[in-house]
């Protein structure tokens, strides 16, 4: 039976701040073969950091749990997935809004949500207290027509 999208990753790994870099890094490797633009990675590599941090910092706060990240590629897309077993969210529409934080004292921005939104195609927080929090984003690839370059001096030569 065919699946309904073309390839699949999963990857786990502890609620530690550390981990930030190895999740966008590894997403992004994932992500490449959509040959995506240097911009397109870059979104997504961003979305994905804020989605870690706010599992590691408001999810799990000061305890240890895994951090589950799913990517799936489909025609042209990409959906991405960072679920924890962490607090979960009490009001997600109040968290999704500009500059609000619940870590004043860490200097946390309150732009998580917000940046997520602004670099992917779609967002979408599930989340129960107690139960922990998934957050599902979407990112349409747009395939630039590459321009043929005129002169390819190896190309069409007779030996």
């Amino acid at each position: 039976m065919k699946s309904l999208y073309d390839n699949e990753m999963k990857v786990e790994f502890l609620s530690k701040s550390n981990n930030e870099s190895f999740a966008r890094i590894t997403v992004a490797a994932f992500a490449a073969q959509l040959d995506p633009t240097i911009e397109e990675l870059a979104d997504i590599k961003t979305a994905v950091s804020e989605a870690v941090t706010n599992s590691i910092i408001h999810g799990y706060e000061n305890t240890e749990g895994i951090v589950k990240i799913t990517a799936k590629i489909f025609a042209g897309m990409i959906q991405i997935e960072v679920a924890d077993t962490g607090k979960g969210i009490e009001d997600i529409k109040l968290a999704k809004q500009p500059l609000y934080t619940t870590k004043p004292d860490l200097e946390r921005s309150g732009m998580g949500f917000t940046i997520m939104e602004s670099f992917m195609d779609e967002v979408k927080v599930e989340s129960v207290v107690g139960l922990g929090t998934k957050v599902t984003m979407k990112k349409m690839l747009k395939k630039e027509e590459k321009q043929e370059e005129t002169n390819r001096p190896f190309e069409n030569q007779e030996s």
